[in-house]
């Protein structure tokens, strides 16, 4: 029901008999008495209608004009208010403190454009796209930075430069959103995820890679492929049983293995050697012969995964 409605309605209620020349006055009057809700939180429309050195007055149809401080302005190039906020424009407007004893609100559109912000990045954490932080600064923990006006972080571990952290300030780097909790202002961002999504693009199934053991388990090892981790499972490794890998592989050692199944969806790389093996247990006995003699296997490989 419009406000119009709701005042001729009051109207006709309040006299047994219609009045048929309801002035403009009229509805002036009426308005007088209509108690308008305004609360902390919403946004309003609203049309500037006045500058001043402390800031903006704003007309949001209230029973006194709204006042826009300078600092909930948003910084921009331009140093002129009118040109950033130019007379008879028309916005929305985010109320941040109720009416004072004189009736009058403030609002904010640094704030309102923070919100859209936040909403905005959840948005983007959701689709897993990348976004662009300008690295502003640096501490024990990593890199701190801006986007959309909001404050970032990039822990050093989820960098792909973790070290001379003071050469990154001033760039902006490409990063993936790990956590956007506006309630905690916590914006959080990693390098890591964006990185090993790139590497894993550049794979395929039947792909010879080589790379370093970065653990080992009892089920499997597991290979760092140049930012990127393949796990080698204990009965991939070879057509005869192993009874521990600790024995067989360790720490840093270069491994040399067979992409056998790559899913991106769940960033999973399985790998193989024993496919690589001329009889059961070979890797057990000569792994090194069989890194040195895989260029010439690779063929058989392929014919075993075409199959």
């Amino acid at each position: 029901m419009s406000l119009i409605s709701i005042v001729m309605n009051s109207e006709s209620m309040s006299s047994p008999k219609q009045n048929p020349s309801f002035s403009m006055d009229d509805f002036a009057k009426a308005l007088e008495g209509y108690e308008f809700q305004f609360n902390i939180g919403q946004v309003v429309s609203g049309k500037v209608v006045q500058h001043s050195l402390e800031g903006v007055y704003v007309d949001i149809q209230a029973k006194s004009l709204a006042f826009l401080p300078l600092r909930e302005i948003p910084v921009t190039t331009a140093s002129d208010l009118a040109q950033i906020i130019p007379l008879d424009s028309e916005r929305d407007f985010l109320i941040v403190k109720e009416q004072d004893a004189e009736g009058q609100i403030t609002v904010s559109l640094r704030q309102l454009a923070m919100q859209h912000a936040w909403e905005r990045l959840a948005e983007v954490k959701e689709n897993g796209e990348t976004v662009e932080m300008f690295v502003s600064g640096t501490n024990k923990g990593g890199v701190t930075g801006e986007i959309e006006g909001l404050r970032c972080f990039i822990p050093r571990s989820h960098l792909v430069q973790k070290n001379n952290l003071e050469s990154l300030v001033g760039q902006s780097l490409s990063a993936n959103l790990l956590e956007v909790d506006p309630e905690r202002n916590k914006l959080v961002l990693s390098q890591r995820q964006m990185a090993r999504t790139a590497a894993m693009s550049e794979l395929q199934q039947g792909d010879l890679v080589e790379g370093k053991v970065a653990r080992i388990e009892s089920y499997g090892v597991f290979v760092d492929l140049n930012g990127v981790t393949g796990l080698l499972h204990i009965k991939q490794i070879s057509n005869q049983h192993i009874e521990s890998l600790f024995n067989l592989f360790r720490i840093g050692e270069s491994v040399k293995a067979i992409i056998i199944e790559l899913d991106e969806i769940k960033k999973r790389i399985s790998l193989s050697t024993k496919i690589l093996e001329d009889y059961p247990g070979e890797i057990i006995e000569k792994k090194d012969q069989v890194w040195e003699t895989i260029e010439t296997r690779l063929e058989k490989v392929q014919r075993k995964l075409s199959d």
